[in-house]
C-alpha cells in the first residue's frame, strides 16, 4: 500500500515537472533573436559583460548567456 502511494507521488511529480519544462521552453523560444546570438542589452541584463577582445565577434562573458556571440 505504501509503495503504491510513493509510486503515484513520483509519477505525479514527474508529470508536473515535465509540464513546467515545456512551458518554460515555450515562453523563452520567442525571446531569443537567433540561437547562439544575443543583443548587448540581453547580455548585460542576464548578468554578463561584453568581451570585445574576441577575434571575430564580441562575446557575452558570464551570466545567463555565457559564450554566446553579441550582435
Amino acid at each position: 500500500m505504501r509503495i503504491r502511494r510513493i509510486l503515484a507521488a513520483v509519477i505525479a511529480t514527474a508529470a508536473l515537472a515535465g509540464l513546467g519544462l515545456t512551458g518554460a521552453a515555450t515562453a523563452t523560444a520567442g525571446s531569443v533573436a537567433s540561437p547562439g546570438s544575443v543583443t548587448p542589452g540581453e547580455c548585460t541584463d542576464g548578468g554578463g559583460t561584453i568581451d570585445r577582445s574576441t577575434p571575430v565577434l564580441p562575446t557575452c562573458r558570464g551570466g545567463m548567456y555565457d559564450g554566446q556571440t553579441v550582435d
